[in-house]
């Protein structure tokens, strides 16, 4: 039997189960994502960190595979929404929601503003001394690509501060990590909402651009943070700098945020908990995936976004951590699609193509990550388990045995 060692960037598995997600690099939507199959048994064999083949295990010849019963193999886990980097926690938040304060009510005097505060006077080693064990507790979970995001900067050298910060961390983790730029999380204070969007768009967005610090944008819409017309905004600057516009929409109200999203032709729109049945059909017709995020969900105890809906009118439907120290302390891409299952109605299936494949096509990353097929890297996690629907039916409990990344063994063991 072949052995995989740390630093093998070839090899071969057969498993009890496969799912491959194969076929093109666009996101799955509405009856494809609920038609997502398992191989049974199922086999895998990738060169020089290139996956050569992905399918039945009969299929796979001249090889000596390392046979793994009872384990499932599925692409690595991309988690296409996070606030990396960031520095210390608000704990205390959460006991306050807990004894009857809102997010709202927080807003103001902790929240975004607070961990902004943190990051201000954080030193630059210290926040990356934070960052890397939960980078590396991410791999233990089987996430092999994830967002970065700025917003905790809320002035534009803090927040150019925080994209460096970003880049360098993703330099120092196994993950492939792309960086959005968040400049419009929350009005920093003194300034005025309308004058800080200009100052984003024509001075801080610029300036990330000439230093290669960005790949996408954001923008937070919602009455407590900023508008549609600011969207619209942050979409022209986006455009003229050919990155991808990305978009917090309807998490605390609706906006009509998703609908603006999809008129944008944003990359994706994010949270939903209160789209609109317009927004729903918009996003059922546009290119724009809704990004679902189940466990701030839990966290805050919020309305769940109509995730059914949304995969009936035939969008694309990705899942994400969210993580955060206010409102998503979980890190864990398995415990999302275990909550997306229990609080949404996924599919364990539909959950993790969710999780994988039309996650990676919201980084821009469909191209190599997100689905196991020829040609493609071999980034992948190794479940315990002879189905897929073993992960979300024990919450609580990593089933990652062991991370890929490019052929390599970067986490856990088999």
């Amino acid at each position: 039997m072949a052995r995989l060692t740390q630093t093998d960037a070839s090899g071969a598995i057969v498993c009890s189960s496969l799912v491959s997600l194969e076929g093109g690099q666009g996101p799955l939507r509405g009856e494809a994502l609920a038609a997502v199959g398992e191989v049974s048994p199922g086999a895998i064999a990738w060169e020089d960190g290139v996956i050569f083949y992905a399918g039945p295990a009969d299929g796979l010849d001249g090889r000596d595979p390392m046979r793994l019963d009872g384990a499932t193999v599925v692409p690595g886990f991309v988690d296409c929404h996070t606030h990396l980097p960031f520095f210390g926690w608000r704990a205390d938040e959460f006991e306050a929601r807990l004894a009857g304060r809102s997010y709202r009510d927080l807003h103001g005097e902790g929240g975004i503003y607070r961990s902004a505060r943190m990051l201000t006077e954080a030193s630059d080693e210290e926040v990356s001394a934070f960052c890397r064990p939960l980078a590396a507790e991410m791999l233990a979970h089987g996430t092999t690509a994830l967002e970065l995001k700025t917003g905790y900067g809320l002035s534009v050298d803090a927040e150019l501060r925080q994209a460096r910060l970003a880049r360098r961390l993703s330099d120092e983790v196994e993950q492939t990590c792309t960086v959005t730029l968040l400049a419009c999380h929350a009005v920093p204070r003194g300034m005025d909402r309308a004058e800080w969007v200009e100052r984003a768009c024509t001075e801080l967005l610029p300036r990330a651009v000439e230093e290669d610090l960005i790949d996408a944008v954001d923008v937070y819409v919602e009455d407590i943070a900023f508008s549609v017309e600011d969207l619209e905004r942050v979409a022209s600057a986006a455009e003229e700098a050919r990155l991808p516009l990305r978009c917090h929409a309807d998490q605390l109200g609706s906006s009509g945020a998703a609908e603006a999203a999809c008129r944008l032709r944003a990359r994706s729109a994010d949270h939903l908990n209160h789209v609109s049945e317009q927004g729903v059909a918009a996003l059922g017709a546009a290119e724009t995936t809704a990004v679902l995020l189940p466990a701030s969900t839990f966290m805050l105890r919020a309305t769940p976004p109509p995730a059914r809906e949304l995969i009936d009118a035939g969008a694309a439907v990705a899942l994400a951590t969210d993580f955060n120290p206010g409102t998503s302390a979980v890190l864990s891409m398995p415990e999302a699609v275990a909550m997306g299952c229990t609080l949404y109605g996924l599919s364990p299936l539909g959950a993790l193509a969710g999780a994988t494949r039309n996650a990676a096509w919201v980084l821009g990353l469909s191209d190599g990550l997100g689905s196991l097929e020829p040609g493609k890297r071999a980034d992948f996690a190794v479940l315990d388990g002879d189905r897929v629907r073993q992960a979300p039916y024990r919450p609580g409990h990593n089933p990652v045995r062991a991370t890929f990344t490019g052929g390599r063994l970067v986490a856990g063991s088999l």
